[in-house]
Order: structure tokens, then C-alpha cells, then sequence
């Protein structure tokens, strides 16, 4: 029929249509990049200026561009020398000062941050000099510390503390553990410092009608209110440590008390179990570095 003759003429060959194909033609603009081990160009955008100023920044991880992406170090040694050389500045950057470091917990600090490497010196301002010779120490000896002048910190550790029978009576008690403590910390934050360690004392409140935790909540108080960005405050109860290695003088009623926690340690709160000088070192160390702002308080619990 009709209708099968055209559709038979429009199946030959010589009468199909010819369309003749799209040809894409890709032009590299003149900041291509061009590898010699392959035949793909890659297109990296031209850098402007502003470009330029924000890869001369000094932020530590500037935003990778294609440029850099496709950098590769010349050897595995070159890019752990290029990460050691980078990681230098931030890793000893900080400075710090550790008020009462031949004490109990001072010690502890003080050995602590001397290990660290996020700090670069460490100053010891007490009446005696510490027993830790290290290249980072610095040792400042203070007859008073009423008008006490620190170098440039960024972080003050107070590990300052008697009791009233060492000190002799209730007002030489409150010139260390209140008077000192304040000046210390005002001194510190004069020179520089925006983060605060303190060591205080399990049932510390300024309304108490006990004088010893009175004195402590009071001086909790005073520091709390001096401009640092950060402070910590640990309050452990009662102390274990080495005492004896420090020269002081022994406590036969905390001896007692020692003995007697650990006898009946299952029926004893957490927050009023005896605590580790170096624990409370450690603890009051991590928190002020986890510590951005405001105020912090570590019960015994905390502290272990």
C-alpha cells in the first residue's frame, strides 16, 4: 500500500537525515594548570587581591584554596618538619605563676605545669625556693606578699594555706589564707593573667559561723571578684600526701583521721573521703585549661 512504500523510503539508508554532531570545545583560561603525566586540564580560578591578603593571614588554618589543595609536600620528612616547625609557637605559648609551690598541692601544680608544654615558663613566688630545678622555673622569693609585682602571666595557680595552730593564732591564720591569697591573686591579675586557680576547702561559706571556713568562703569571694575571665576554685577535704619530704610539721590528728576514713571509707560521702594532693593537682590544672569563663567549683568528688 501507499502508507508502506513511504515507510519503506524513509528506512533506506540514503534517505535518512544527517545531523551533524555537537562539538564542545573547552578553552583554559591562562591560569590552567596542567599536569605533565596527564592530558586533563584543570581550571583553577584567578586569585584577586583580596584573595591574596586573606592566604598572607595569620590564622593558624587558613581555608584551602585549589592551589593549595593540589600541593603535595615533596617527602614524608619535609611535611613532619613543615607540621613540627608549625606546631612550635602554640605549643609553648602560655605563661604561668603558682603561688605557695613548696606546699602540699603547690607542688603538685608545680610539677604539673612544668611538664606541660603549652607553657613556656613558669614562675614560683613563695618564701622558699621549690626542690624541682627545671629550665622553665623561675623562682621569685617573697618576704610579703602585700606588695608583690609579677612578670607578664596568662594563668595564676594559689596553693596558699596553714592552719591556725601552724600559724599560731586566728589572725595569722587570716594573713595567709585571706590576706595572701587575695594580694597574690590581685597581683596576678595586674600583670596580665585572665585565668585563676585556687586552692580552698571543703565547706567554704562566707556566713559560716565556723572561722575556718568563714575565712576560706570569704577569700572565695574577694578573688572571685577581680576581673579574671576564669576562675576555679578546688575544695578538697582532707589532704593525703607526703608531708614529711616537705619538712613539715607532723599532724598526729590527721594521721588518725586518715586511718579512721580509710577503715570506714564504704560509709563515708564522696565529697568527704581524703583526697590525693596530686589528684586536687591535677583536677584544678585541667579544669582552668577546660575553663573558658565564669565561675568553677570542684567538690572532693570532682577532684579524684
Amino acid at each position: 500500500s501507499r502508507v508502506k512504500i513511504l515507510a519503506t523510503a524513509r528506512q533506506h539508508p540514503a534517505n535518512r537525515v544527517r545531523r551533524k554532531p555537537h562539538v564542545i570545545v573547552m578553552i583554559p583560561n591562562r591560569h590552567a594548570i596542567a599536569t605533565s603525566n596527564s592530558t586533563r586540564t584543570h581550571a583553577a580560578p584567578a586569585p584577586n587581591q583580596e584573595a591574596s591578603r586573606a592566604m598572607t593571614s595569620t590564622t593558624s588554618n587558613p581555608p584551602a584554596t585549589p592551589l593549595q589543595a593540589s600541593r603535595r609536600p615533596a617527602s614524608r620528612q619535609a611535611a613532619t618538619a613543615a607540621t613540627s616547625a608549625a606546631d612550635v609557637p602554640a605549643a609553648a605559648a602560655r605563661v604561668a605563676v603558682v603561688a605557695g609551690a613548696t606546699g602540699l598541692v603547690g607542688r603538685a601544680v608545680l610539677a604539673r605545669l612544668l611538664a606541660d608544654k603549652s607553657y613556656a615558663a613558669v614562675h614560683a613566688v613563695g618564701r622558699r625556693a621549690p626542690d624541682q630545678p627545671h629550665p622553665k622555673l623561675v623562682v621569685h622569693i617573697a618576704k610579703s606578699f602585700s606588695d608583690i609585682k609579677l612578670p607578664p602571666l596568662d594563668d595564676a595557680f594559689i596553693a596558699l594555706g596553714t592552719t591556725i595552730k601552724v600559724a599560731g593564732s586566728a589572725s595569722a591564720f587570716r594573713a595567709v589564707d585571706f590576706d595572701a591569697v587575695v594580694a597574690v591573686a590581685r597581683a596576678a591579675r595586674s600583670a596580665g593573667a585572665l585565668r585563676l586557680g585556687v586552692v580552698s576547702a571543703m565547706g567554704a561559706d562566707s556566713q559560716s559561723k565556723v572561722f575556718y571556713n568563714r575565712v576560706k568562703g570569704e577569700m572565695e569571694s574577694a578573688v572571685a571578684t577581680l576581673g579574671f575571665d576564669a576562675v576555679v576554685i578546688a575544695r578538697p577535704s582532707l589532704l593525703a600526701g607526703d608531708r614529711k619530704s616537705l619538712l613539715q610539721a607532723t599532724r598526729p590528728a590527721e594521721k588518725i583521721a586518715l586511718w579512721a576514713f580509710a577503715l570506714f571509707k564504704p560509709l563515708i560521702p564522696a565529697n568527704y573521703r581524703p583526697v590525693e594532693a596530686s589528684e586536687v593537682a591535677d583536677a584544678l590544672v585541667n579544669a582552668l585549661k577546660s575553663t573558658r569563663a565564669g565561675l568553677r567549683v570542684l567538690l572532693p568528688s570532682e577532684l579524684r
